[in-house]
């Protein structure tokens, strides 16, 4: 596993206010790259985010809500408000939102190189913020592994073929990518997934996973691909299932030493049984986090559990 401060974070915080229909509206600490920060760390990680908060109530709460976990939380002096998210769940659970959203993150010094960086969602496609994350990525790749996950929202995406161009570019910077099929079809309408999963694995990536929801997940790996069945779970909500997926998947990896510029040969070597443990770790973590309400992913506990009962 490895060490303490080597797993850095870059992305967007997000307080997620839930509004349940004939209830009081509810805020839950949030954002994607936030979320896989806090789900590392629960899984008993040294987690860093490199992010941006308000001097606001949300702010404060995310920023407790962080520590409580373990991560380290690093900051610029950001003056704008924290960013949020007014999350409208439908009667099955999942999640519509309205965001309201600035990203301006400046550049942050690290102490010493990560051995594994991961970003993604709107933190690297809205400017000015995405300018330095892509700067970051870009000078630590070589020290570091990579993870991506665009986990795109439609709203803030701009100008759809200039953000499948910036989502491409992304892919291309990584080891692992992550996507769930409803980004897929957003970025490319009507393409088969594993189809558009091989034609980024032919761009740099060691393996691209694809989460299908009830419908479990796919990974394509130079060595074929390998799917597996979600783990039964009775579903609360979706927030944070993907990201969730994310932190289980990059716990399975470190776990299997595939993290990192030592482990960057095996993870391009991978085999059928090693890929799918990751998913299956990738999958249970998720299972767990549908099953209570808001972006609540498992520690090590609850995260074996989950795999000895799927």
């Amino acid at each position: 596993m490895l060490d303490r401060l080597d797993l850095l974070v870059i992305g967007e915080c997000v307080a997620d206010i839930v509004r349940l229909p004939g209830a009081a509206d509810q805020v839950h600490p949030g954002g994607s790259p936030a979320n896989v920060a806090y789900g590392l760390a629960r899984l008993g990680h040294g987690a860093i985010l490199l992010t941006q908060l308000g001097p606001d109530d949300n702010g404060r709460l995310i920023r407790d809500h962080l520590a409580g976990a373990g991560v380290e939380v690093r900051t610029d002096r950001a003056t704008e408000p924290t960013p949020s998210a007014a999350v409208t769940l439908d009667g099955n659970g999942r999640a519509a939102y309205t965001f309201e959203i600035t990203w301006s993150l400046a550049p942050v010094s690290l102490d010493r190189p990560p051995q594994h960086v991961h970003t993604g969602s709107l933190a690297t496609v809205m400017e000015p913020g995405a300018a330095t994350v892509l700067a970051a990525v870009e000078s630590l790749r070589s020290p570091a592994t990579v993870s991506y996950d665009p986990n795109v929202r439609p709203e803030l995406m701009g100008e759809h073929d200039a953000a499948v161009r910036r989502v491409e570019r992304c892919v291309g910077l990584s080891d692992v990518v992550k996507a769930s099929d409803e980004d897929l079809a957003w970025l490319y309408p009507g393409g088969e997934p594993g189809e558009i999963a091989e034609r980024w694995l032919a761009t740099g990536p060691a393996i691209v996973l694809v989460t299908r929801g009830g419908n479990g997940a796919l990974a394509v790996f130079p060595g074929g691909r390998v799917t597996v069945a979600a783990l039964p779970a009775g579903v609360v909500d979706t927030v944070g299932a993907g990201d969730a997926f994310m932190s289980g998947t990059l716990h399975a990896l470190a776990a299997h030493g595939l993290l990192g510029a030592d482990g960057r040969e095996g993870l391009r070597s991978l085999d059928r049984g090693t890929v799918t443990d990751v998913l299956r770790h990738g999958a249970a973590s998720a299972a767990v986090t549908v099953a209570r309400a808001g972006a609540n992913p498992p520690d090590e506990t609850e995260l074996k559990a989950a795999l000895a009962l799927g």
